[in-house]
Parts: structure tokens; C-alpha cells; sequence
């Protein structure tokens, strides 16, 4: 019977928050395969703590799991030290072959496949719904974890809006303050949130500040706006994880990572947490609420 392991940074999907786990398993059930009867699903779940990676995913390997299915970037990179013979079907990245995982988009060439969770262009998507949000818009402060990602496609995006960049460094929840006390003395009129591991696994805490610190603030993760960022655009995290069980389905009939082109997320949600616009005192413009997949009341 295959045997897939199932690798995540996160705790296992509660179902309050979007998850491409759940889509995954969707997926695999839409095609036939039932956890136990023809198919082993064998879940490792980090609980936010980095730490564990490494043994979770030797376990896998020790397993002989037929392939590895890695959601997020971190669950990759610890699976790609681990083995480079095992399949791996990847929910994570904005640019691959930037960060070393693929050849090409078409060709990948390695044993690494999949999805991925943003590109490019996206970011200065966002940081345009945040200026129709902000109009006078000039300063954007943007809280990042370098060590997990460092993304030049948001300085892009600013140059094209002609946004300057405050840019705020963290390690974790030590910096929080020290970084938004940053921000305010920098004059920031919104808050951009690159969300990586810490990023998320604080998402509380951070949009509790942003509203503090009365910064509109955005993120590519709909998990975000829930926890109470303002707006959140990017890929339908669920929507990933079904394709990604196509993937998988693919490997387990003989395909091979090196020969399966790396798709771009097609579907695409824009959230408003209305709570969070009441707090800050601001009405979000029509333009956005004609766009909107959710509010949050």
C-alpha cells in the first residue's frame, strides 16, 4: 500500500483556519484514495517549532514513504537535506529556481515538484489593494523574518507605487515591539507582513500591534486577516492543496518531480476584517468591497 508522508510547520488543521492540508486530503479522497484501505497518509506536524523538523522528516525516511508531500518552505528545505531520491510534492515558494528547488518551472529537474504559494507580481498586487485602502499611502513598513525568506518582488512592487520601505527585521516575538516602535517613529502609514513561519505563528500578537500602532496592514495569507490584520490577498491555500494531491497522484502512477512543471496558484482570495477597519476608525473604500471573497465581521 503507498505511503505518504505528510509534513507541516504548523499544528494539524482545526478548521478555523484555512489549511493546505485539508485541501490535500480533499483532494486525495476525490481521487479515489482512502486513508487506510489504499493509501497510508502518515502525518509529522511541527507545532510551530522548527526544532522538530528534522526528526520528524528522518522518520519519514526511515518509513520508506513512497513520496513527501511539504507544506510550507521550511517543511521543504528540511526534506530536501533529508533525501534526494524520495518524490517531493512542495506547497511553498514565490520563485524556485531563486531558492534552489527547481531548474525551471517547466522542467524542474530535481525530486521536487508542485505548487507555489506566490510570485512576483503578487506582491505589488498587494500593496496596491493597500494603498486603495490607505490613499495617502506613502510609507509602507514591511515585517519580515530574514532568515525564513527575503523577497525582493515587494521592493518592486513599492518602486512601482512609488511606496518607500521601512523594513523590520525580526527573529521572533523578543522584536515585536522594538520593530512597531520602529514603524512609528519612521512616520509607517501601513504595515505589509511577509508571512513566514513567525510571521504566522504570532499572527495574533502582530495584528493586535498593528491596530496598536494604528497601521492598516496586509498579508498574502487569508489565516492572517482571521487573526486580525486588516486585508489579506493571495492564494487559496485549500484550492493548493487539492492540486497538490493531483501531484501526488501523478508520482504514485510513475511520473517523475523532474518531468512535472511547477504551477502557479490560479485561485486567489481578498478578505477585509471589518472588526479591524472599526478599530482603526476607517471605511473601506467600494472599490475593494466590490472585490472582496469574505468579510469578517
Amino acid at each position: 500500500m503507498p505511503r505518504i508522508g505528510v509534513l507541516s510547520f504548523r499544528s494539524p488543521p482545526s478548521g478555523g483556519d484555512p489549511d493546505p492540508i485539508a485541501g490535500f486530503r480533499r483532494g486525495m479522497r476525490d481521487l479515489g484514495y482512502m486513508d487506510g484501505r489504499n493509501i497510508v497518509l502518515d502525518y509529522r506536524y511541527a507545532d510551530g517549532r522548527p526544532d522538530l523538523l528534522a526528526t520528524l522528516v528522518a522518520e519519514l525516511v526511515q518509513s520508506k514513504v513512497d513520496v513527501i508531500l511539504a507544506a510550507g518552505p521550511v517543511p521543504l528545505q528540511f526534506a530536501r537535506k533529508a533525501t534526494s531520491t524520495i518524490p517531493i510534492v512542495a506547497i511553498s515558494g514565490s520563485d524556485p529556481v531563486r531558492e534552489g528547488w527547481a531548474q525551471s518551472l517547466a522542467r524542474p529537474g530535481g525530486n521536487v515538484t508542485g505548487v507555489q504559494v506566490t510570485f512576483l507580481e503578487l506582491a505589488a498586487k498587494q500593496l496596491e489593494i493597500l494603498k486603495t485602502a490607505v490613499p495617502e499611502l506613502e510609507r509602507v513598513a514591511v515585517l519580515l523574518a530574514p532568515a525564513e525568506l527575503n523577497d525582493p518582488s515587494v521592493e518592486a512592487g513599492a518602486r512601482a507605487l512609488g511606496l518607500q520601505l521601512i523594513m523590520l527585521e525580526v527573529r521572533g516575538p523578543d522584536d515585536f515591539e522594538r520593530a512597531f516602535k520602529h514603524a512609528a517613529s519612521s512616520r509607517a502609514q501601513g504595515l505589509y507582513a511577509i508571512a513566514t513561519n513567525t510571521i504566522v505563528a504570532h499572527r495574533t500578537k502582530l495584528a493586535e500591534l498593528a491596530v496598536t500602532y494604528r497601521l492598516p496592514s496586509i498579508s498574502e495569507l487569508t489565516l492572517l486577516a482571521n487573526a486580525g490584520f486588516l486585508l489579506s490577498y493571495g492564494a487559496d491555500l485549500d484550492a493548493l492543496g487539492l492540486r497538490a494531491a493531483t501531484y501526488v497522484d501523478k508520482v504514485l502512477k510513475g511520473e517523475r518531480p523532474s518531468d512535472m512543471a511547477i504551477e502557479l496558484p490560479a485561485v486567489f482570495e481578498l478578505v477585509v476584517n471589518r472588526k479591524t477597519a472599526r478599530a482603526l476608525g476607517m471605511t473601506m473604500p467600494q472599490s475593494i468591497l466590490m472585490r472582496v471573497t469574505r468579510v469578517i465581521e
